[in-house]
């Protein structure tokens, strides 16, 4: 009884395996918000001269600047402090920090020794939940083997081999979105989705929750996305069986068109999606964060009393995200006429950028001739054999700090969450 008494009142403890980029704002995140009161990083090697060069890394960032003085303002003093170099102990603003240089495979990382029942893999390494425990590649199933509760992996799941189905034990959650479909008696292997995914469900939600926005009848998204470690500064060779080479040209000084799954892997967060032809693309452009999702959306719309089309004008549009985001603090909406430096760091999921929204209203003819299955007996009595459908077309501007203000601070929330709600 005393042993079980110890074990409810621990102090939590969240271990993040990788320093990547996602990683180290993921650290910066829970040190700043200080309910985890231990964190536990797994490198799994040697970096640079060692604890020196590991805090010197934590402590700046080429986007985000100095963390004290991200934390505190330009007066601040440096918070990471080194105290124990041979056991990679840290003080990070005053939260005991481990950095482990040892394993790499996830099923021998000692969470379990550490008190981490909850880990956020960063290292964008084990993307198939279907990769059982013991592969020699490793698996994101081995942080369980080591001790972890639940894993949140900081990307989309991705199943090679395509005759295999989704895990039972596996769920995509986005805070705000779905985050309270976790059962704990269920799932154990979490995915955060993408950063592009987190914006654009919070784009698209409001208009489904709408009753005027919510008959969207197709839809399609590009993102103008700022650069990640993924691509390349200088041109090279692509790797053998590379299909898409444009990643492997200069980020400095190309614009690039690339594929993105954010549209497909709406639908698992938000089912009423699947029945909506929803496409979508990315565009790379040479910034190091801050990224735009432009939505085009098309809506069936009512007649009003006269026989016309009752049109979801610019206004009506704008009221729609003005009021969410009066009781949805994820959810920004500005008149301003922003650039994208002036919201690096933005804490919100999207910011809608409302003066350069708008809409077009049409009536699209549609020739009953060519619809599937309709009655030859129906079609021949009718009158017109082609319909007027109103229609408005929406332009939606939705702003996301691809790195840290959206996407890091929101897996940040879910991970509260999820280990809030932990058995």
């Amino acid at each position: 009884m005393a042993q079980a008494q110890v074990f409810e009142n621990k102090a939590p403890v969240l271990g993040i395996n990788s320093l990547g980029r996602i990683g180290k704002l993921t650290l910066w995140h829970h040190v700043q918000r200080k309910y985890f009161k231990e964190i536990i990083i797994n490198q799994g090697r040697d970096v640079g001269t060692g604890m020196e060069t590991i805090a010197r890394l934590i402590e700046t960032d080429a986007t985000y600047g100095l963390l004290h003085r991200f934390l505190y303002g330009y007066k601040a003093q440096p918070v990471v402090k080194i105290v124990d170099e041979k056991n990679g102990k840290l003080l990070v603003d005053g939260i005991p920090v481990t950095v482990l240089r040892t394993e790499r495979n996830p099923m021998n990382i000692p969470w379990r020794q550490y008190g981490a029942d909850i880990v956020v893999d960063c290292s964008g390494s084990f993307k198939d939940p279907t990769v059982p425990v013991d592969d020699k590649k490793g698996s994101i199933r081995g942080h369980l083997s080591g001790g972890a509760k639940v894993v949140i992996h900081s990307a989309p799941f991705k199943i090679k081999n395509k005759a295999l189905a989704m895990p039972d034990d596996t769920i995509t959650l986005i805070y705000g979105i779905n985050h309270t479909a976790f059962n704990p008696k269920k799932h154990a292997v979490i995915s955060a989705a993408s950063c592009t995914t987190t914006g654009l469900a919070h784009m698209v939600k409001p208009l489904l929750e709408n009753e005027e926005t919510s008959t969207i009848l197709t839809a399609s998204m590009s993102t103008i996305h700022a650069v990640t470690n993924t691509q390349s500064v200088l041109d090279k060779l692509p790797k053998a069986g590379e299909k898409d080479i444009r990643k492997t040209r200069s980020i400095l000084n190309n614009i690039i068109l690339t594929s993105t799954g954010a549209a497909s892997a709406l639908a698992e967060v938000i089912p009423e999606v699947k029945s909506i032809g929803f496409m979508g693309d990315s565009i790379r452009v040479p910034t190091n964060t801050l990224s735009l999702i432009v939505l085009n959306a098309t809506f069936q719309a009512r007649r009003n009393g006269k026989g016309g089309a009752a049109d979801i004008d610019t206004k009506k549009l704008n009221n729609i995200y003005e009021k969410t985001a009066q009781v949805n603090p994820l959810v920004r909406f500005t008149m301003q006429q922003n650039v994208s430096t002036d919201l690096i760091g933005e804490d919100a999921a999207i910011i809608i950028e409302g003066q350069f929204n708008h809409t077009r209203t049409a009536f699209i003819p549609v020739n009953l001739a060519h619809i599937p299955n309709l009655p030859a007996e129906l079609l021949k009595n009718l009158n017109e054999k082609t319909l007027q459908v109103p229609v408005v077309h929406a332009k939606i501007f939705g702003w996301y700090d691809n790195e840290y203000g959206s996407y890091t601070n929101r897996m940040g929330d879910l991970t509260v969450y999820l280990h809030k709600n932990l058995l």
